[in-house]
């Protein structure tokens, strides 16, 4: 892994994203027109003895003017924006809990810079059981875990600098860390430094993750799991990772999951129109995933250690946390249909996770002279059986139903490198969507090296776009065998239409992130 873990400006320039753009583009979160109230803080020259209403009269530290909105009560009359003047806001000047404030669409809580990005500097937050709650222009650089979100609902951050710490330090284990929320939103931010995972959605339905640069952990850049829903990753910039870029879908604490997602590890989740670069593992992974589209992404320099795709199984255990309470939860999640046990997991003693619908198409993966994926193309595991757990799940379980995996160029070692199927993997001759003969005839393995204007130097735009006109047709997502519980799906595939700069694509054009 490259030292890069601090904030990077080198692929700047590529972000497509501004403050002014989000209020007009579709793919950005629409905050509307809100009713607020301005509560400004001066840690230089305020005084929490003052008003706050003004630059003038503004409060010293933030634990007061966050204390000074309403709790336990949605806001009916006003919301709230704190205005931040610069300065860096020690650990005591700010809540050591942000929790129970209930902000609504119309009335919102904006924690701002009011000075613009780069000027004010918070420690971690820790954010529990609010809603309607904007994080804008703001750095934290706390040197831990940054940024933490539970029970939330309608979070935005945009325009921040989130830091955690080099991933050799072991300091930072999840840079941005939500669990248990809904309507979570991540907008041109930089987000750095953990030794395992810099984002983490546990059990998270719905929002975006537009337009960002995600880098520097010692495991993968990016993943959903535990039942994580209904999200869109696009535009983003994910690099310097150790185990991998983005992975819908890993292994989770049965407890700590939310029906009606108790099954699958991640449902309908759209990963289109990123860059993921320099990356130890597989540029991209789905472990246990329903209706997953990979498409239209670029890949350069990934997968050393193996392979530069996965396809695994999710896996699903009982921690036994918290005690007792947590075991009882397990055996209640499994008795209405939930994939596990409460039994505590031991060694291999887990469920396996499978795979349905999953569509990975028209993707550019690039690996220069000298660099190649280690052992394979793709990690396709052959099927495992559950039975003996008595968890509920499939038996046997599939990574490879409904797999589709077409469009795709692939430049990647010889042409004699491994594909990765064989008599035990998955895609068996007899797999209608997924074999042998059909990737190799639905896909441009090793059949020629495109050329990319300047990628050492952050510039992944192809020389010849028109060498790349060869994308397929992407199928929307199944709604036949919907898990139960789980409402269908309105799948109107419109981040397809517009590539990494927001430009339309044409029908059959360029494979990778720039196609417009």
């Amino acid at each position: 892994m490259r030292n890069l873990w601090i904030v990077s400006v080198l692929f700047l320039w590529l972000l497509p994203g501004t403050a002014a753009q989000a209020q007009t583009d579709t793919r950005y979160y629409d905050a509307g027109q809100p009713v607020l109230t301005d509560v400004w803080v001066n840690p230089a020259a305020g005084s929490d003895s003052a008003d706050g209403l003004t630059a003038q009269t503004a409060l010293a530290t933030l634990s007061e003017a966050w204390n000074r909105i309403p709790q336990n009560e949605p806001l009916a009359q006003t919301g709230y924006r704190i205005r931040l003047m610069p300065g860096r806001y020690p650990p005591e000047a700010a809540p050591n809990y942000w929790e129970h404030r209930y902000g609504t669409y119309q009335h919102p809580i904006w924690i701002e810079a009011a000075e613009g990005a780069g000027t004010v500097f918070l420690p971690s937050i820790n954010l529990f059981d609010s809603r309607f709650v904007y994080f804008i222009n703001l750095t934290l650089d706390a040197g831990v875990d940054a940024f933490h979100c539970e029970r939330c609902d309608h979070v935005l951050l945009r325009g921040d600098t989130i830091i955690g710490a080099a991933p050799d330090t072991y300091a930072a284990q999840e840079t941005v860390k939500v669990n248990q929320s809904q309507n979570v939103f991540i907008e041109d931010s930089d987000i750095s430094g953990a030794w395992n995972v810099v984002v983490d959605f546990v059990a998270v339905q719905g929002g975006h993750v537009q337009g960002n640069r995600i880098h520097s952990s010692g495991d993968w850049c990016m993943y959903f799991k535990g039942g994580s829903a209904s999200i869109r990753v696009e535009g983003n910039i994910l690099y310097d990772c150790g185990n991998g870029g983005f992975s819908a879908g890993q292994g989770t604490g049965f407890q700590f999951m939310l029906p009606p997602y108790i099954q699958y590890e991640a449902y309908d989740i759209t990963f289109v129109n990123n860059i993921v670069h320099h990356t130890n593992g597989a540029g991209v992974g789905v472990q246990g995933g329903y209706n997953i589209r990979i498409a239209y992404n670029t890949f350069y320099h990934v997968g050393a250690n193996s392979h530069v795709i996965e396809m695994t199984f999710g896996s699903r255990s009982c921690d036994g946390q918290p005690g007792d309470e947590g075991r009882e939860r397990c055996a209640e999640y499994a008795a209405v249909g939930g994939w596990g046990n409460e039994a505590i997991a031991d060694g291999e003693n887990y469920v396996r996770i499978p795979s349905r619908h999953v569509y990975i198409y028209n993707n550019l993966i690039l690996n220069p002279p000298g660099m190649q994926s280690q052992w394979q193309q793709m990690n396709l595991p052959g099927t495992f059986d559950n039975a003996a757990l008595q968890t509920g799940a499939p038996n046997p379980v599939q990574v490879d139903e409904d797999l589709q995996i077409v469009g795709n160029l692939i430049w990647n070692g010889p042409s004699e490198h491994p594909l990765g199927v064989d008599a035990g993997t998955a895609c068996q001759p007899d797999n209608p969507t997924c074999n042998e003969t059909q990737l190799r005839a639905n896909n441009r393995i090793n059949a020629f090296a495109p050329a990319l204007v300047d990628p050492e130097n952050g510039n992944f735009r192809p020389a010849d776009a028109a060498a790349l006109a060869f994308a397929a047709f992407v199928p929307p997502f199944s709604n036949d065998d919907r898990p139960a519980g789980l409402q269908p799906l309105s799948d109107n595939m419109s981040e397809l239409e517009r590539d990494f700069d927001g430009q339309p694509r044409q029908p059959g054009g360029a494979v990778g992130a720039f196609g417009g």
